[in-house]
């Protein structure tokens, strides 16, 4: 057998991913903040493109400076004289000089003229947010501790977690600050008597305890539920935290109504979290018999090429041949990013109106009403890839008549129902939802007794289903429902 190179020629075809559609397919699944942050780094990175507008706005301005200046210079053929202002100081007779001084003399608003300075603008300040770590060593400086102290007081406020809650035990604060555990103790004490109250706390139970000692409550009931009933209180267990103490039910519920105004996390209002406010990429109105679909533009520049750069390659200025085919690299690559913006604004657009076509009851009546829908019927609908639809929904929202909604929450699973049209997971969620809003708290609706529910409506669904829908609602179950 002989081994050698050979030739070969051979026709194949294959999808070749070019910078454009790498750029367009990019863009369709950015959020629109994300798109916000690309189009300003392509406008610092980019030379050749400018926000539109702003050269319009530059040229506005210098013609009416130079209209200024003509019609500065464009001095009255004759002047007229300009006659002396003479000012007749009469007093009259029956003034009343009382009235008078009282009103001049009077300690009201006073208005000054100042002489025009630089100063900032008061509305660019923002009022700077106290953290608890600051917070609490402000207190720790008026207590009259000595230097040692203050040191070991910093040390235990250091290690606290964003709750308030001391995340070291006390022998290893002592072995780190070279210091005996009972100062440590004594320092730690301290600190628990400081605002907010049950701060510096090692679990649970102690910032209770705090928090109870500093409100000045004396109910033995109370300190035993927070010490040695915490687990029967979170399972809603009465009857049992009533036995194990001999009391009644009612002492139980006096106690915990008590319990209920403490602050289980005391360092929540110190807490640096802002927040984040969705702004809808889509706006859905409600015109006559059908539905208006508006993009959201605002907050996103609008892009064109430089007319300088595309002015001086289209005369024909003496430029270099490099210079020339960088220019010609950033405005084709300008062009592109327009392209690209405007293609995907009209994707987002397209795929809006088709999920209203599908959803059409459901923006007319809610939720109840919703249907299943799949990335399929939309991708035949606007003849486009399913990989497309996927990438324009997320992260993409919607104002609707019926609220706001990602565009990700109109596709649905089916649930079957017996004897009628399939119905959307999303209806059933919210069904389950109202059932357990309006159950009674003093027998909370079981998983199995939902879904018996559900299945006399026809709805066929299993009580893991339920259990399911119910974990995504972020609601608890029936035992941690029931009233105490």
């Amino acid at each position: 057998m002989e081994l050698g190179l050979q030739q070969s020629l051979t026709l194949t075809q294959q999808l070749v991913m070019t910078p454009q559609l790498q750029q367009a397919i990019k863009l369709l699944q950015l959020s629109r903040v994300e798109l916000a942050e690309m189009i300003q780094q392509e406008m610092e990175q980019n030379p050749a493109l400018e926000e539109q507008g702003v050269e319009d706005s530059a040229e506005k301005e210098l013609s009416a400076g130079n209209a200024d200046t003509d019609a500065d210079t464009q001095l009255p053929e004759k002047e007229s004289p300009v006659k002396e202002v003479t000012i007749d100081e009469k007093v009259q007779p029956d003034t009343d000089w009382e009235n008078y001084i009282n009103e001049y003399n009077s300690t009201g608003r006073i208005y000054t003229e100042t002489e025009h300075t630089e100063a900032p603008n008061f509305e660019a300040f923002t009022s700077e947010k106290t953290t608890l770590e600051a917070h609490l060593k402000w207190q720790l400086m008026l207590r009259g501790l000595d230097k040692e102290e203050v040191r070991i007081g910093h040390m235990i406020i250091d290690n606290l977690n964003q709750d308030g809650y001391l995340c070291l035990d006390v022998a290893e604060i002592a072995q780190t600050a070279g210091a005996e555990p009972a100062q440590v103790e004594t320092v730690l004490s301290v600190l628990q008597t400081l605002d907010p109250p049950g701060v510096c706390a090692r679990d649970l139970c102690e910032t209770l305890l705090i928090q109870v000692r500093q409100l000045g409550i004396e109910n033995p009931i109370l300190t035993q539920i927070i010490q040695h009933h915490l687990k029967n209180l979170e399972n809603r267990n009465s009857r049992k935290i009533a036995k194990a103490l001999h009391i009644s039910v009612d002492d139980v519920r006096a106690a915990v109504k008590i319990l209920q105004y403490l602050e289980p996390k005391p360092g929540r209002k110190f807490s640096n979290e802002e927040a984040t406010y969705i702004i809808p990429d889509i706006y859905v109105y409600k015109v006559g018999d059908g539905f208006k679909i508006v993009m959201n533009d605002d907050g996103l520049p609008k892009l064109r090429i430089n007319r300088f750069y595309k002015n001086a390659i289209a005369d024909g200025k003496k430029i270099s041949s490099e210079t020339k085919a960088y220019l010609n690299e950033k405005m084709q690559s300008a062009s592109w990013l327009i392209k690209s913006i405007h293609q995907r604004q009209k994707t987002i657009y397209l795929v809006m109106e088709s999920i209203i076509k599908f959803q059409y009851e459901f923006f007319e009546k809610g939720i109840a009403y919703l249907r299943p829908l799949i990335l399929k019927d939309i991708a035949e609908d606007i003849k486009m890839h399913e990989s497309t639809i996927s990438r324009v929904t997320t992260n993409k929202y919607a104002y609707t008549p019926q609220g706001l909604f990602e565009l990700k929450y109109f596709f649905n699973s089916s649930i079957e129902r017996t004897g009628a049209a399939s119905m959307a997971s999303a209806s059933v969620k919210e069904r389950i939802r109202l059932l357990i809003e309006n159950e009674d708290l003093d027998a909370p609706l079981s998983d199995d007794k939902i879904a018996a529910i559900l299945q006399e409506a026809n709805i066929r669904i299993a009580r893991r289903t339920v259990a399911k829908y119910r974990k995504v609602l972020n609601i608890l179950p029936s035992n941690k429902r029931k009233q105490l």
